[in-house]
């Protein structure tokens, strides 16, 4: 949903027009900025966020189904590929925005270690919950994150709530619940494949709860701490705290004994170890894909915007698994992912109005604009 439908965004936003420059307000970003290239930047950010996301996710899968086993080298590829963002970020040209320092450094760094520190215990939840449940259920459980993202959007980011936006997460949140009492549908009925399903449900909820509140942490960050929503900041963000979450994951291993494990694992995995090779790194480079393209539609328009667009990949991952890993695609499942898109539709119609309340005012203003400049050309004349 658009965000920050304020007299103080409007007021803003006219005060930044009449100085010819670009508005700050993510809600007047996207009133105004209606061009092709702007819509292409978005388009191609959204095709980065699901492309990248469903291929991390199929790739995480093919790793447990081949013989991998390692938590914490799972939880390192979810952010491992973070050194890679240094060869875009040479190659991106510098703004008059990039050479200033919005922030001391000491807040900076504090920033990037407190996200980094909640990305690994995410991306260690993560990493549990697609070893106990099949990747269609894991795909429509995380829908979830939606619902918690409109709470911390609500919180953090003075995210409006609305009627649409209410039902999108009630519907969203419902489709999980329908999930976790279907349980029996996607397979065994030992006791134990029971306990590991309500652990990979409860694990997949409470990683998409901090999911949500890391977008809305990177989002209070561009606006509070970086001031800034250039292309360059975007990847130094990402990189920086990718890396924090990456050193988590390194002492978790380390820490854990797992690094003892590798070479064995390594050797056993099937299809060699090429294949080991390459599936970890195909993980790593989709990640970062995929959330370079989800924090630069944070800076571009919201977290919740962003968090809408990962939602999208929904029916995507489960078509995937069926045709790959022989998941079963259960009458429940199949319910789970209409109530999905319902709610997922929810938001994009809110989205939508809210679009539509956003040209008005800019038309309002430009109207007041011309009023005033005709009204001071006839007292100028006089």
């Amino acid at each position: 949903m658009l965000k920050k439908f304020s007299s103080k965004s409007e007021e803003s936003a006219h005060k930044d027009d009449s100085h010819g420059s670009a508005p700050k307000s993510p809600t007047r970003r996207l009133a105004v900025a209606s061009g092709v290239r702007w819509w292409a930047m978005v388009a191609v950010d959204m095709i980065m966020l699901l492309s990248g996301g469903t291929v991390a996710t199929l790739l995480t899968r093919l790793y447990y189904n081949s013989g991998g086993n390692s938590k914490w080298m799972t939880t390192l590829t979810q952010s491992g590929g973070a050194p890679l963002l240094a060869i875009p970020l040479l190659l991106t040209p510098p703004s008059p925005e990039d050479r200033r320092l919005p922030s001391p450094a000491t807040k900076l760094a504090a920033v990037y270690a407190g996200i980094g520190a909640l990305i690994g215990l995410d991306n260690l939840m993560y990493a549990y919950a697609l070893q106990y449940l099949p990747v269609s259920t894991f795909s429509l459980v995380a829908s979830s994150q939606l619902a918690f993202n409109a709470v911390t959007s609500r919180l953090l980011n003075a995210q409006r709530f609305t009627p649409l936006i209410a039902n999108s997460v009630v519907v969203l949140t419902f489709a999980a619940t329908v999930l976790a009492v279907g349980s029996s549908s996607d397979g065994s009925s030992s006791g134990n494949y029971h306990y590991n399903y309500a652990a990979g449900f409860v694990l997949t909820v409470a990683a998409s709860a901090a999911f949500a509140l890391i977008l809305s942490l990177y989002e209070l960050t561009f606006e509070r701490v970086v001031k800034a929503q250039t292309p360059r900041w975007v990847l130094r963000v990402q990189m920086n705290s990718n890396l924090v979450a990456s050193a988590v994951a390194v002492a978790g291993m380390f820490a854990s004994g797992e690094w003892r494990t590798v070479s064995g694992e390594m050797a056993a995995f099937r299809g060699g170890t090429a294949r080991y090779v390459a599936t970890l790194a195909g993980t790593a480079v989709a990640w970062q894909a995929a959330l370079v393209g989800q924090i630069r539609l944070v800076a571009r328009v919201s977290s919740l915007f962003a968090n809408a667009t990962g939602v999208v990949q929904l029916p995507l991952v489960p078509l995937f698994a069926v045709v790959l890993f022989g998941d079963r695609m259960t009458g429940i499942k199949v319910v789970a992912m209409l109530m999905s898109a319902w709610g997922f539709m929810s938001y994009a119609y809110q989205h939508y109005l809210d679009g539509r309340r956003a040209a008005g005012t800019a038309r309002a203003q430009c109207s007041v604009c011309a009023a005033r400049a005709a009204s001071d050309a006839v007292s100028d004349a006089s």
